[in-house]
């Protein structure tokens, strides 16, 4: 509410959105609240969250049935100023556990798009080190650098509203998807400088090690991974408070260059004998995004996330090496829709999903061959869509509860697969 030549959230770094190990706020354990306030004077903050995400396909996809999946995460951070006496300096660290099964795969017959957001690259491991990284903040918060071991998903091409959701979260899904893109859990070694040059913008740009997803599980084997290129990502955002009453927005231009080389997706089988250009038969990977948010209503609640915002955003992938090349999303997160619940959300999420051209061309050639395209995959594929709805309720502090609805169109990407309905619920607690 301050005038504009005194709004001093504007003259600050805009602070990582993501990643907290939870949106709720409060916590279950109230005993240790004065135990934490101890050690943060000390300079160690702490948060132990648990998330878990149950989901039944009702009709449709490749069979009925509810599959299950959590995680439970510690996340750390050290201030260096008050431990050690370097000023600016923080260190942070995650590690997590997740277990469970997929839906999309186990009942959908779905390889692309996970529709439970804690299934990931994981497994089994009991303790995955994710993030390890320093922090240092100059400049009255206006330069931020950061290098370690992190996730690009921490801060590129990521909004906190996507990952209330539980398929978007935390960034676009085909992003995800891209072998380069270092998406939570998995974390490779780089670093990222941001800087505000004025009020309502920031620019950040990386250098990132390129390792396969699913490399190292554990996270703890540095030494076992294969670098296979550099990651070169730069993000743009533009975040204007608009009218009177000050409603943020945040305007996110994004482009990544991965270096390394990954197979033309026609030069496999029958296809490659076949095709007729004189293409090279390996390239680079490049991904653009925009994603967009703005506020259309504030209601209660101190943070940015308090009020109702319409959302939009678009991908793309290099067609000629991403299984997916295109993804295309809007919606909407509202909180106060119920009469005296400020802090419940309600929000809905369309998002389509468009199969690289090359790849559906390379199945053709296939089939016309007489080859197989696997157990997994029907008939060339096209896209799909997903129409996600859910209502998070804030039963107390600490704990919040996520009723969800999910309709897919076309899974698999082919009309092999009969359109699936399922219900699910996602339950977040912090310790």
């Amino acid at each position: 509410m301050l005038p504009s030549e005194l709004d001093s959230l504007r003259r600050t770094d805009i602070p990582d959105a993501y990643y907290v190990p939870t949106t709720v706020g409060g916590h279950l354990i109230t005993p240790l609240d004065r135990f934490r306030a101890s050690l943060k004077q000390k300079g160690l903050t702490f948060s132990l969250s648990y998330k878990a995400e149950a989901m039944d396909n009702l009709d449709g996809g490749v069979e009925r049935g509810a599959d299950y999946v959590h995680e439970l995460t510690l996340q750390m951070h050290f201030d260096l100023d008050k431990l050690v006496g370097l000023r600016g300096w923080t260190l942070h660290a995650l590690v997590m556990n997740r277990v469970g099964h997929q839906v999309s795969t186990d009942r959908l017959g779905e390889r692309y798009i996970n529709l439970m957001e804690v299934y990931g690259l994981t497994g089994g491991v009991a303790a995955h080190l994710v993030d390890f990284y320093l922090q240092k903040t100059m400049l009255d918060g206006r330069l931020d650098v950061a290098v370690g071991r992190m996730s690009l998903t921490h801060v590129f091409a990521t909004s906190p509203l996507l990952c209330s959701f539980m398929v978007t979260c935390s960034a676009p899904v085909i992003l995800k998807r891209a072998p380069g893109f270092a998406v939570y859990p998995k974390a490779t070694m780089g670093g990222r400088v941001r800087l505000r040059p004025t009020r309502d913008t920031s620019v950040q740009l990386g250098v990132y090690q390129v390792t396969p997803l699913a490399s190292n599980p554990s996270g703890w084997a540095w030494g076992s991974e294969r670098t296979t290129g550099v990651m070169l990502p730069i993000e743009f955002t533009w975040q204007p408070f608009l009218t009177d009453k000050k409603l943020p927005g945040h305007y996110v231009f994004g482009y990544a260059r991965d270096t390394s080389r990954y197979a033309d997706l026609m030069t496999t089988g029958a296809a490659n004998a076949i095709k007729r250009d004189s293409t090279p038969p390996s390239a680079p990977m490049n991904m653009y995004w925009f994603e967009g948010d703005q506020m259309i209503y504030r209601k209660g609640g101190s943070d940015q996330m308090s009020g109702g915002y319409l959302m939009f955003g678009y991908v793309h992938n290099t067609p000629r090496v991403a299984a997916l090349s295109d993804q295309y999303y809007a919606g909407f997160s509202f909180n106060g829709v119920v009469p005296h619940r400020d802090t419940d959300r309600f929000g809905v999420l369309w998002s389509w999903y468009h199969v690289s051209d090359r790849l559906r061309l390379n199945q053709m050639y296939l089939i016309d061959s007489g080859q197989s395209l696997g157990a997994s995959v029907l008939a060339p594929q096209t896209s799909s869509h997903v129409i996600e709805a859910y209502y998070s309720i804030d039963v107390m502090p600490g704990l919040q509860l996520q009723p969800e609805f999910d309709y897919m169109i076309r899974p698999g990407e082919t009309t092999k697969t009969p359109d699936a309905t399922l219900l699910g619920m996602k339950i977040i607690a912090n310790f």
